[in-house]
């Protein structure tokens, strides 16, 4: 869905409804320290902080960056970017950030909830896992990538050792690979022993199912199946790549899982990517599936995270038939295909996109590289041009690169006022089921309730948490 779209709020409830509630694990640092700039006006981020278990890491924060009466259109202070790996500032941050998120999600009931993570995006990772998990988090979730070892990783945290990813580090000639540690001593003073979440990788192809059900250290608990018709990233088609009319990167049969090779690896499974309907959940489990993952539906109602202005703007566009989604081979700087809604004034429209001066204040996507020193460094190819040559960046990769970490953020309605006086405007990422959501939204409206997703997917009136597999997720 994007940043904090499926925020605590969206996931706790449909965890409540008896499903297995995602919050988003991406950017949760920023979020945190940017809810607190807005005021907190609910005082609940301020709640869940004083529930974390070593309050010497909290003071700090809400010293520096609570602001009681909001920022008050002022630029939010931002979080340093990370300059080294394993920078321990950085880490306790996104400790805090992901303990918030699932703190808030679970707290008052027993339903499950679980939090997705870009593999991509390796600094956060450790960091953000072990704050949820400090909070109970049930299941982890990671696609965009190959998750291997992150099965592994999560044992090691639970026990309460040091847990360590390798990094993807271009051009790197090291004799052995370079890594990132996290030691949770350093954060909680003692070893401790936490619940450790199943984990749900989100894979494309049968070759990765395989390898992550049969060659990781540690183990896996199911898969989720996400096809190119899902939101956000997609993974790229298998084979030369060939484009439609529009430009769009063109998926195959190479690109279509067979679920039989699935279910004889003997762990359940998910279907996601346009299973958002009744029909696409009954389909899934005729077919093997313990469920589906569903997004789109979520990502509209009342309880997530898009800016409501934004949200009520582009469902009157789908309710008219007019809403489109571009899956465009260029806007990430990951150089994964993105899925881009397109609609008036963000980023998806080109005008605007070129009317945006370049900056690079987040860093989420930056690519870790070795410098001439042999030191590591990081770019982006989305940060102004000159800058991403002097790092030894190709010119071509700058094309059509967005800032999707601003960007993103904006679209929830953290914006950032820019040291030019530019506001950072929205790119919305929607699965390609927006463009059919109008059926939806004339049934039940354009302020529609999660409550009245699951209601819809299941053909009944959602009942309270039991202790069963969940049928459903939110994406």
């Amino acid at each position: 869905m994007g940043v904090s779209v499926s925020n605590w709020r969206l996931a706790r409830t449909v965890s409540m409804l008896g499903q297995l509630g995602v919050v988003s694990g991406t950017a949760m640092d920023t979020v945190l320290v940017r809810r607190l700039q807005d005021g907190d006006p609910s005082g609940l981020v301020r709640r869940a902080l004083a529930a974390f278990p070593v309050q010497r890491w909290v003071k700090p924060v809400l010293e520096k960056y609570f602001c009681s009466e909001g920022h008050k259109g002022q630029p939010y202070l931002r979080l340093p970017m990370p300059s080294r790996l394993g920078d321990t500032a950085s880490q306790i941050m996104h400790v805090l950030g992901g303990y918030v998120e699932v703190f808030l999600a679970k707290e008052g009931h027993p339903g499950l909830v679980g939090i997705n993570l870009l593999t991509k995006l390796q600094l956060p990772t450790l960091g953000t896992l072990y704050g949820a998990m400090l909070a109970g988090v049930d299941y982890v979730l990671m696609g965009a990538g190959i998750p291997r070892e992150i099965p592994e990783a999560l044992d090691k945290l639970a026990a309460g050792e040091i847990a360590s990813l390798k990094i993807d580090v271009t051009g790197w000639t090291g004799t052995e690979a370079a890594r990132l540690q996290f030691n949770p001593q350093e954060i909680v003073g003692q070893a401790q022993t936490l619940k450790r979440p199943s984990f749900l990788p989100i894979i494309a192809s049968n070759s990765l199912a395989t390898l992550l059900a049969r060659k990781v250290t540690g183990t896996i608990q199911g898969f989720v199946i996400e096809g190119p018709t899902a939101g956000g990233h997609n993974a790229p088609p298998r084979g030369a790549p060939v484009f439609d009319e529009r430009g769009q990167p063109v998926y195959g049969e190479r690109d279509v899982v067979d679920l039989e090779q699935i279910k004889a690896l003997g762990l359940p499974f998910w279907l996601a990517g346009g299973t958002g309907s009744p029909e696409a959940l009954e389909s899934a489990m005729n077919q093997g599936a313990a469920g589906i993952q569903v997004g789109t539906l979520f990502a509209y109602s009342q309880e997530s995270g898009f800016e409501a202005g934004l949200k009520r703007g582009i469902l009157e566009q789908a309710a008219r038939g007019e809403v489109k989604v571009f899956t465009d081979p260029k806007a990430s700087p990951t150089g994964f295909p993105f899925k881009v809604a397109e609609v008036a004034g963000t980023l998806s429209q080109p005008e605007v996109y070129q009317g945006r001066t370049r900056v690079c204040d987040l860093g989420y996507l930056r690519e870790p590289y070795q410098t001439a020193q042999g030191k590591i460094g990081f770019r982006c190819a989305s940060e102004p041009i000159d800058q991403y040559l002097a790092k030894g960046g190709e010119l071509a990769n700058t094309e059509g690169r967005k800032c999707l970490c601003n960007a993103l953020m904006a679209a929830v309605g953290q914006g950032q006022v820019q040291k030019n006086g530019d506001h950072e405007l929205p790119l919305v990422t929607s699965g390609d089921d927006l463009e059919r959501i109008g059926r939806f939204v004339r049934q039940f409206g354009s302020e529609y309730s999660a409550r009245d997703v699951v209601a819809y997917l299941l053909g009944t009136p959602a009942q309270p948490q039991a202790e069963v597999q969940p049928a459903m997720a939110n994406g």
